[in-house]
């Protein structure tokens, strides 16, 4: 007689717990759609750590080995403008020299000059301020007949800082998500699950239009919640 009690007593239970298992099974099934996608933007501004800025300069003439070391003389002249400014012998480098023979191709009247010579001083620093405040004093230079050249997208503001920043940029992301995903499920009278799904978006650095130097730091995640 006990056995038997005892054995539809651990019936009734398995059924129970079937029974249970069955029903979470179906609200899990019946509520693993029930999501919602948000993202999560983080911004800074920040300023470049390293600036390479090529000054270029030409010459021109008709003996090549005297042009060599005019160009050569022009070189130091240059260098001397860039250390007066403020910048050290570690912070420039001399680039390539190339020459061009200005009379190949003509038949007909031909420049007065056969040969130009031109060159590069490359400022590589970290003294970015120095490099922004230094643009537009080439006059000195100027008086002397040495016309130095920088094009706008050849001077090149850099910032390497990104791999420390990346954290905090991500959690704050993340958060403003998170908290973009609760007014969710507030307006739609629903508690916020767990994440369903989250990807990190690409880093994207852009200057500033009107100042090169200034970063413009941005990252966008992507989080995917489970409403309940």
């Amino acid at each position: 007689m006990k056995n038997n009690i005892l054995a539809g007593a651990c019936i009734a239970i398995g059924l129970t717990l079937a029974g249970l298992f069955i029903y979470l099974g179906i609200n899990k099934f019946a509520n693993k759609d029930r999501a919602v996608s948000v993202k999560g933007l983080s911004t800074r501004e920040v300023e470049a750590d390293y600036a390479v800025w090529p000054l270029s300069y030409a010459w021109s003439g008709n003996d090549l080995p005297a042009l060599y070391t005019q160009l050569e003389n022009v070189t130091a002249r240059v260098k001397q403008h860039l250390l007066s400014l403020g910048f050290e012998e570690s912070d420039i480098r001399q680039g390539s020299v190339s020459v061009s023979n200005n009379w190949d191709g003509y038949y007909g009247t031909r420049p007065e000059f056969k040969y130009t010579v031109s060159t590069s001083l490359i400022v590589s620093t970290d003294k970015v301020q120095l490099v922004v405040a230094s643009q537009g004093k080439e006059s000195s230079l100027l008086k002397e007949g040495i016309i130095v050249t920088t094009e706008k997208w050849n001077l090149d503001y850099q910032y390497n800082g990104l791999p420390e920043l990346k954290p905090s940029m991500i959690e704050e992301a993340t958060q403003n998500a998170r908290a973009v995903a609760q007014k969710f499920a507030d307006d739609a009278q629903c508690s916020l699950g767990s994440i369903r799904r989250a990807s990190q978006g690409q880093f994207s650095i852009e200057s500033d239009n009107y100042q090169p130097w200034v970063k413009h730091v941005r990252v966008v995640t992507t989080v995917d919640y489970f409403l309940e």
